[in-house]
């Protein structure tokens, strides 16, 4: 697999001056698309190679995965490959797994999360997490509500499909008195018993 590094390199100081903002934005963006990669890498097991227009496609699909005023201006990794570079320290995906079509736009927090999940690391909220899936999860592209490595999720009793939704990650005591009943239609818990348990919240885009 192919996957191109960021040019721009970030020095860093542990002094403060008028730059010091500057520097640690874009030392978050770093890390974000750092985290994208590698579990961008790991999941699509695959190098790119596209048509132009191909490409073009993939990286709108992306980006339609949150709002515009974040898509718009997010970074878009594709099969491991940073294709566009973006400004606003979020980063769109056109697939969640290899080749789902399950659009997704995360912050750095839901970047560290997935990197965790993906290398079946332990993972501690550090803060609160956000992402968009607001073209919602292609038909058999869903998950087990309980354990995010089931084997053949499809088939598990748990087994779900949300539509467009957005998703949070809180420390995990604020997850408390949630329900992880998807069928009401309201917010729930996903993996609830696991270090990457998060909020789901389905919402109307208007489709």
């Amino acid at each position: 697999m192919r996957f191109k590094c960021l040019k721009n390199q970030v020095k860093i100081s542990t002094e403060k001056g008028p730059d010091s903002n500057i520097v640690e934005k874009s030392m978050n963006k770093n890390l974000i698309v750092k985290s994208v990669l590698t579990m961008a890498i790991m999941a699509a097991g695959i190098g790119s190679g596209f048509a132009d227009g191909d490409l073009e496609k993939r990286i709108a699909h992306a980006r339609a995965a949150a709002p515009p005023l974040i898509g718009e201006g997010a970074t878009v990794v594709v099969d491991g490959e940073v294709v566009a570079e973006g400004n606003n320290g979020w980063t769109c995906m056109p697939d969640t797994m290899s080749n789902d079509g399950a659009a997704i736009c995360i912050d750095a927090e839901w970047g560290k999360m997935m990197s965790a999940m993906m290398a079946k690391e332990p993972y501690e909220a550090s803060g609160i997490g956000i992402s968009y899936m607001l073209l919602g999860e292609p038909p058999g592209s869903g998950v087990s509500n309980s354990n995010p490595y089931a084997e053949d999720p499809k088939n598990a009793d748990d087994y779900v499909e949300t539509g467009p939704h957005l998703m949070v990650i809180l420390p995990k005591a604020m997850l408390e008195g949630i329900t992880t009943d998807p069928s009401g239609g309201g917010p729930y818990v996903m993996w609830k018993d696991t270090d990457y348990a998060h909020i789901m919240i389905p919402v109307d885009n208007g489709q």
